[in-house]
């Protein structure tokens, strides 16, 4: 059956070999963009890309302010620095996630903790995080500490897993009722929504990511998202150097990142935006075929929750066990399909092995189980 699925999947990707798991699609305006961006000779982060780029994001998103960086791991870390994440403190996050969630915590300096998913999101469970934190942490006047370690909780980064919203709704209150500000992985999700409102927006920020083979691209590139102007201020002199304005003078007036976004980054970035809803509108199209195909094959397709709205960015099926999702890996990309399991788990990383964890049952069982398949933009 696996080599019918291949077959299968091909004839979705015509004349691609092999078919990539999601490659760039440059359909519009990059090439026009990018040579004004050059002929204007701001090819660096100060020009008029990087401006529009901010405020086509805001629009879509519905966030008040965006600010551009180089990528979205610096994003997440700039977006926790600023939410108050100081060196030695502890961030809850989930252990099924990309290493650039674990890492941009550990660039604060600060200590990830690990609390299980839920299987139907794959995102970060509330009632697996509201156990956790009942059970480890007391409220102090001055911040929510782990009884355990003594260490302060400084945020919870929830991560929409492959663009699939978790309840960020639930986790926020429960970060609420804890007084710790939840900062959203929202990476892998432009595009998704939860309750008709757009990911990255629940908590006091979001970052999304803009690598080569995310939804839309700019080569390389991540954003921050907050409703706070005091947030985004902080975010964009934290990304320049904590550069003080001044017309020619060289003042800093903090320990500073070069971590904004380059105007030939955002020039493409723009010319991306301009074809997000054709793009997402042709990804879902393919998961709706994807859904029907793997529902006559009795395969779990994973498909959006209720009151959510996916990206599909990719597109999850679930086989029966380790030994199945191994054997349909091994046979799709040597029969050039790529295919690839979940990230293994933060946890069984050797630099996170010695972090703090709830019970990961969830996370286990997806590890052993989903696998992602080709969902790129189809261009027939």
């Amino acid at each position: 059956m696996f080599d019918e699925i291949v077959e299968f999947i091909k004839s979705l990707y015509p004349g691609q070999n092999p078919v990539p798991l999601h490659a760039p699609v440059f359909l519009g305006n990059e090439k026009k963009y990018l040579a004004d961006c050059i002929d204007s000779t701001f090819v660096s982060y100060v020009g008029k890309y990087v401006t529009q780029f901010e405020e086509m994001t805001a629009q879509y998103t519905g966030a008040k302010y965006a600010i551009a960086m180089v990528n979205g791991t610096t994003a997440l870390q700039i977006a926790l620095q600023v939410a108050g994440v100081k060196p030695g403190d502890e961030v809850i996050t989930q252990p099924l996630t990309f290493v650039a969630t674990a890492n941009a915590i550990s660039h604060c300096g600060a200590i990830p903790v690990f609390v299980d998913v839920d299987i139907d999101t794959m995102g970060l469970s509330p009632q697996n995080l509201k156990d956790f934190l009942l059970k480890n942490y007391t409220i102090k006047s001055d911040g929510t500490y782990n009884r355990l370690t003594g260490k302060r909780l400084a945020s919870i980064v929830p991560m929409h897993t492959f663009g699939f919203p978790c309840r960020i709704d639930d986790i926020v209150d429960i970060a609420d009722a804890f007084n710790v500000p939840v900062v959203e992985d929202s990476a892998e999700s432009l595009g998704s929504c939860y309750k008709n409102k757009h990911t990255g927006t629940f908590g006091i920020a979001g970052i999304l990511s803009y690598n080569g083979n995310k939804t839309i691209t700019t080569g390389g590139g991540g954003m921050i998202i907050t409703d706070s102007e005091e947030f985004a201020k902080k975010a964009k002199h934290l990304s320049t150097t904590a550069k003080v304005s001044h017309s020619y003078d060289y003042v800093h007036d903090q320990v500073g990142y070069n971590y904004r976004m380059p105007n030939v980054n955002a020039a493409i970035g723009v010319a991306q935006m301009e074809k997000i809803e054709e793009y997402l509108l042709n990804k879902r199209g393919t998961s709706d075929i994807y859904r029907e195909y793997f529902a006559s094959k009795n395969i779990d397709f994973t498909s959006e929750m209720k009151e959510t709205t996916a990206n599909y960015w990719l597109n999850v099926i679930r086989l029966k066990d380790f030994n199945k999702r191994n054997t349909f890996l091994d046979v799709a990309n040597e029969n050039g399909v790529m295919t690839r399991p979940v990230w293994q788990l933060m946890d069984k990383l050797e630099m996170y092995k010695d972090c703090q964890a709830s019970n990961l049952d969830n996370s286990k069982w997806l590890e052993e189980r989903v696998v992602n398949i080709p969902s790129g933009v189809r261009i027939r």
